[in-house]
């Protein structure tokens, strides 16, 4: 049977309570008469049958009581840990009241929290103290079909910084987000912590801490963990998709430059993130009018999302006719030291070819006003750095300015929706890295939506595994974003949103997969041969959570 079957699952069923506890399988209350007598399960469970529909109103019933989103995390972890396709179907019926909680912003909070709300292990824990036989640890994993993994170090978790192997809590949810939003099957997904220590004091001092207690590795021994690992990757799942998650910048960027030619890999900070707020810039010029290679960028931040959204949008550029110089002029950051200029001697390769001839400033504000951007991006966790003064200056520079606040969680965004839509008067072209409502302003109503990387990096992966790439490239990336742009309609623009509602990802993700899949092929970097019909192709590919009759051997 191939890694990459639809619904690969075992032909031998487990029986009983083994399995009601194999979450992959089990149904629950929904078990028919003939497969509770197949299978050894009359008496372990109540003798009404109940529907996946009615027990999704009773999870969306416990769900909806839970007095913190914190809470709601834990009750849907819970259900994920028993009943994976009921957990899905919730999931994809409900993607906006559920993503925001099983991801970003809810997905911090549970992170800083994850030792004292831990139930049950989920994923890998390859630790330093596995250096040398990480093999036989990812071969302890039970299924070999495994086609995406996402591996964290928990360096540098969303804005919270170093939350060590409390990090976790993010390949999780970005696996969960996989299956919810491009079909990916859940038994082909794995969450890995790379658990190397961490230097979060509270951590160490907290009893019920789950990882390592002791200080992050650095330098050789980090390096060999990482090499071992992805040569481990390669052995027991050969062709799986190894992604890159929230490393810190010292580590980000050379893993992704070492690994990315050698093996299917990229990194999402930095090339899901560069995409999904290309194609918000580019959905924003609709409206504004104006080509991309006609707009001056500001970033606040410099680090891997920063950098990554900067190259994708050079490369965009110099497709429209700039060459690479001009189109990285175009292109500036603005770090914790002020702005980055070719005078400061204190700057790390990444921002070196964005670091132009100009004056040192040290206020955003000014650099606004030294700089006439069109688009400001906020990519730093800093939270209310888009003052209102900044907004006001956008506005007197531009008829319709482009303001991205991209960090999230929710705390640590630039300023909210509300106050780029008051100060601008209504003109700022908005989107964020968190979820706001909708706002109304002089009669007007705006719907900002999240510049979210869920919208690119599913269906990159189920490209990516669909095809068995042999890399992703910037090119797929490329792909993605007019993908994703094309999904946008004027009805969506008329009301201020960049990108399409959340309740359409899953067909969003199935064309960005298909695009990516004809790089793959035009590239020939397919491992299989081309069908005739890419999106009928990758579709027919995608989980759908929905339960099979085991008594008629469906599996």
């Amino acid at each position: 049977m191939s890694a990459r079957d639809k619904n690969p699952v075992e032909a031998e069923l487990p029986r009983g309570t083994a399995l009601l506890r194999e979450p992959l399988l089990n149904k629950g209350t929904a078990f028919s008469v003939a497969e509770r007598d197949a299978l050894g399960l009359r008496g372990l469970l109540p003798p009404r049958i109940i529907s996946q529909a009615d027990q999704v109103k009773r999870v969306l019933e416990n769900f909806r009581r839970k007095p913190s989103d914190l809470e709601k995390y834990i009750n849907l972890a819970a259900l994920h840990d028993r009943n994976e396709t009921l957990f899905y179907r919730v999931v994809v019926d409900n993607p906006d009241e559920m993503m925001p909680v099983i991801y970003t912003p809810t997905v911090g909070l549970a992170c800083q929290q994850f030792g004292h709300i831990f139930q049950r292990p989920r994923g890998l824990f390859v630790s330093i103290e596995d250096l040398g036989r990480v093999e036989s640890v990812l071969r302890n994993w039970p299924h070999r079909d495994v086609a995406m993994i996402v591996v964290t170090d928990g360096e540098r978790i969303l804005g919270l910084g170093d939350q060590g192997a409390n990090g976790m809590g993010i390949p999780v949810g970005k696996l969960s987000l996989y299956t919810a939003c491009a079909g990916v099957h859940p038994r082909q997904c794995l969450p890995v912590m790379l658990d190397v220590g961490t230097n979060n004091a509270a951590l160490l001092d907290d009893p019920l801490y789950i990882g390592l207690p002791r200080q992050r590795v650095r330098g050789e021994a980090y390096d060999a963990l990482l090499d071992e690992f992805i040569a481990a990757t390669q052995k027991v799942f050969p062709g799986v998709v190894v992604q890159f998650e929230d490393f810190a910048n010292q580590n980000a960027f050379r893993l992704l430059h070492k690994w990315r030619d050698r093996i299917c890999t990229f990194n999402d900070d930095i090339q899901g993130t560069a995409a999904v707020a290309l194609a918000g810039i580019v959905s924003a010029l609709r409206v504004s009018g104006g080509r991309l290679c006609e707009q001056t960028i500001l970033f606040l931040g410099a680090g891997e999302a920063a950098t990554g959204i900067a190259d994708l949008a050079v490369t965009a550029m110099v497709a429209e006719g700039l060459d690479t110089a001009a189109a990285r002029a175009r292109c500036w950051l603005f770090d914790s030291r002020g702005l980055v200029h070719a005078g400061r001697d204190d700057l790390v390769e990444h921002k070196r070819p964005y670091a132009h001839p100009h004056a040192a400033v040290a206020g955003f504000a000014d650099a606004v006003r030294d700089l006439r951007p069109t688009a400001i991006i906020g990519v730093a966790a800093t939270a209310g750095a888009f003052t209102e003064e900044v907004v006001h200056e956008m506005t007197r520079l531009n008829e319709r300015p482009i303001v991205f606040a991209l960090s999230n969680p929710t705390s640590r965004s630039e300023c909210t929706a509300e106050q780029a839509y008051r100060w601008s008067g209504g003109q700022a072209l908005f989107a964020s890295g968190s979820p706001f409502g909708p706002v109304t302003l002089d009669g007007s109503r705006f719907v900002p939506r999240q510049g979210n990387n869920s919208y690119i990096f599913p269906g990159v992966g189920l490209g990516a595994i669909a095809t068995r790439a042999r890399h992703v490239t910037d090119e797929m990336f490329m792909a993605a974003v007019h993908a994703l742009c094309a999904q946008v309609t004027p009805e969506d623009l008329a009301q201020g949103s960049l990108y399409p509602p959340l309740a359409r990802v899953r067909d969003v993700s199935a064309h960005i997969a298909a695009a990516v899949a004809q790089v793959a092929f035009d590239r020939g970097l397919a491992g299989v041969p081309r069908p005739p019909d890419l999106l009928a192709f990758v579709r027919a590919q995608m989980y759908e959570p929905s339960y099979v009759d085991y008594t008629q051997g469906g599996h």
